[in-house]
């Protein structure tokens, strides 16, 4: 799957988490993938502090490819903070990510590529989710659309969706983030609304886990997102970004 028109130049990196045996395999997607869409592309590979073997798979990777960086943090700080990292490392025009653990379709970026001319951003909606626990899941989702809309009046089909192209310029306008947890999308959502960013919304596959295990639906994470929301709902309020 190519796009219409090749970017001129692509940063792409993935989060990881206790992902030993998803990092090769995304990595090798992703390598075969960018040579037809970007002119010049790197790949950022971002270790959240794992307690496995996922940032020694991640070197190994990086050692045989030049085009690929390792990122690693201990302790483990959340999912937001592992975004931070591969945002603020990637160094061409057009930034992307998507999740490392294998659920989405890499080559699929192309339709992220063909919607964002004319926006500022373009953003996966998954059209099936195969999450485990999926009747939790998707109650928390619409709890946090609600949550969303009374904080900060947007609303999108696929909040936390972890497929997402943005361009240096929007980038510029909503950086830097201040969530280190799960409502990094939610930080950056609210923020491209309060500048007034265009985003495309795009329908992308979203395929059942092979390996390791989900995180995010538990109580803590829940906890952390609602004090983190009530931050940023303040920042927004004054400005202050």
């Amino acid at each position: 799957m190519e796009p219409k028109e090749k970017l001129p130049e692509l940063s792409v990196f993935f989060p990881f988490w206790n992902e030993e045996k998803n990092v090769k395999s995304v990595a090798e997607q992703a390598i075969t993938v960018l040579p037809h869409i970007a002119e010049k592309w790197e790949i950022i590979l971002v270790d959240d502090g794992s307690s496995d073997n996922t940032l020694s798979v991640a070197q190994g990777v990086a050692s045989s490819h030049p085009k690929i960086r390792v990122i690693s943090h201990k302790p483990n700080r959340g999912y937001g903070a592992a975004l931070k990292e591969g945002f603020n490392a990637a160094q061409y025009d057009y930034v992307a990510f998507a999740d490392g653990d294998g659920q989405f379709d890499f080559s699929q970026v192309s339709l992220l590529i063909n919607a964002i001319k004319g926006h500022d951003i373009a953003i996966g909606y998954r059209t099936k989710r195969n999450d485990e626990k999926l009747i939790i899941r998707l109650l928390l989702m619409y709890l946090l659309k609600i949550w969303d809309f009374i904080l900060f009046r947007f609303l999108v089909k696929d909040i936390d969706c972890g497929f997402k192209l943005f361009t240096r310029k929007a980038l510029d306008k909503i950086m830097p983030f201040r969530s280190e947890g799960a409502m990094i999308t939610t930080e950056i959502l609210a923020k491209a609304k309060a500048r007034k960013l265009k985003i495309a919304q795009v329908g992308v596959n979203h395929y059942p886990r092979k390996h390791g295990k989900q995180s995010g639906a538990n109580v803590q994470v829940v906890i952390r997102a609602i004090f983190e929301s009530l931050i940023l709902w303040w920042d927004i309020k004054n400005n202050r970004f």
